[in-house]
């Protein structure tokens, strides 16, 4: 049994969950809705008021995979519309630094253009500073996304450690050439 996905996930207070024919999962709460489609192989049921439990039809090992998965999709739902997600990027390097107008996000990221990205429907995000960017919002997928999306403009690169970067992220870092032999 996976340990994911034998654990009930907890509905709080003001959050209500509908699951439709053919797994369709509504999740509507105090920061907007969330709708999605999960496996149809999966059962999903309301077991009390505030439970849904994830049971799944065989020990196929695509069965054993989507057991946790579809009880993870439907917590980071709940936990989404209740509290909504946070990802934080850090801009690092000399000249580095990012400006918002609107919902367009423009990175001057050392190249000889302006890199401009326009925040996905449901995202948002601000620039505290000039080298912090905060993206919130209630899809978790999205908001990673988004932000994996922001950090593959300039990555870091290991030997000065200049580029975007996840908050906490660690770069490792490489000695540079060698002097005279």
């Amino acid at each position: 049994m996976s340990r994911i996905g034998k654990a009930p996930v907890i509905i709080p207070k003001g959050v209500t969950v509908t699951v439709q024919a053919g797994n369709l999962v509504t999740v509507k709460g105090p920061k907007g809705s969330l709708e999605r489609r999960l496996a149809e192989e999966m059962n999903i049921a309301t077991a009390g008021e505030n439970e849904i439990v994830v049971t799944r039809p065989s020990d196929l090992k695509r069965h054993k995979a989507l057991h946790g998965l579809t009880r993870t999709l439907i917590n980071n739902m709940v936990v989404g519309v209740t509290q909504g997600y946070v990802k934080t990027l850090e801009i690092v390097g000399v000249g580095y630094r990012a400006a918002k107008s609107g919902n367009k996000l423009n990175l001057t990221l050392g190249y000889s253009h302006p890199v401009e990205m326009i925040d996905p429907e449901g995202v948002s995000s601000v620039v505290e500073g000039n080298n912090k960017i905060v993206i919130t919002g209630i899809d978790k997928e999205k908001i990673g996304q988004y932000a994996a999306d922001i950090r593959d403009k300039r990555r870091p690169e290991p030997y000065k450690g200049k580029g975007i970067r996840y908050s906490g992220e660690r770069v490792r870092r490489k000695a540079g050439k060698s002097g005279k032999k």
